[in-house]
């Protein structure tokens, strides 16, 4: 299934791919209750009955409930991969290149923060093979954060002693926005993108030259 989430007047929907529309509604209905409850306590019954489907027109779809958390947090990891793979290969100073990341990569667990909750923070429910795979997005996400901080080391455009541990920092930064991140707060998406796009630049000691 492709990852990339269709635009449906002006809002993603990170699910519009998923079809027949029953799979998608059990989708959509598993993100809410893994998000609610979370994954243990989750059962198939709250999630068919979210779904307004019985517990038996859920096997239909998806096998077992971990399937559903498989195909949630795969589709979830590709996309953040794509996000910081295109700021990677675009144009411009690794200082651009590094904010647009961050700003797109904070934006998706802001507009999406229950579906990034489940992706991010139920890993460990996924079966042995599903983990694995999904363990292989994460690495290559860190990798192409890795590489646009490389690339600013190299040009003497940022200050960072320890990359690897600055590419932590980073996309744990990123990342916990989804914990927090309240849709009628004060804040929009991309206002906080843009806040963090500044905070991270700054960490790396990127200067005030290159800032978007």
């Amino acid at each position: 299934m492709d990852a990339e989430p269709k635009n449906t007047g002006g809002k993603i929907e990170p699910w519009g791919d998923i079809t027949p529309d029953a799979a998608r509604r059990l989708v959509n209905a598993a993100v809410h209750a893994f998000a609610e409850r979370g994954y243990h306590a989750t059962t198939t019954r709250d999630i068919a009955g979210r779904a307004g489907m019985s517990p038996a027109a859920l096997y239909i779809h998806y096998k077992t409930k971990e399937e559903l958390l498989y195909q949630i947090s795969k589709v979830g990891h590709e996309r953040a991969l794509s996000i910081v793979e295109r700021a990677r290969d675009s144009e411009g100073t690794p200082a651009e290149r590094l904010a647009d990341a961050v700003r797109s990569f904070v934006r998706w667990h802001a507009e999406h923060h229950m579906t990034a909750r489940v992706v991010q923070y139920e890993l460990g429910a996924l079966a042995e093979e599903h983990h694995a795979e999904v363990i292989a997005v994460r690495k290559a996400t860190d990798g192409a954060v890795r590489s646009i901080i490389e690339d600013g080391v190299k040009a003497g455009a940022f200050d960072v002693p320890d990359v690897r541990g600055a590419t932590v920092a980073v996309l744990s930064l990123c990342i916990d926005v989804a914990r927090w991140f309240n849709a009628q707060g004060r804040s929009t998406p991309d206002e906080v993108g843009d806040l963090y796009a500044g905070l991270v630049l700054r960490m790396v000691g990127a200067g005030g030259q290159d800032r978007p």
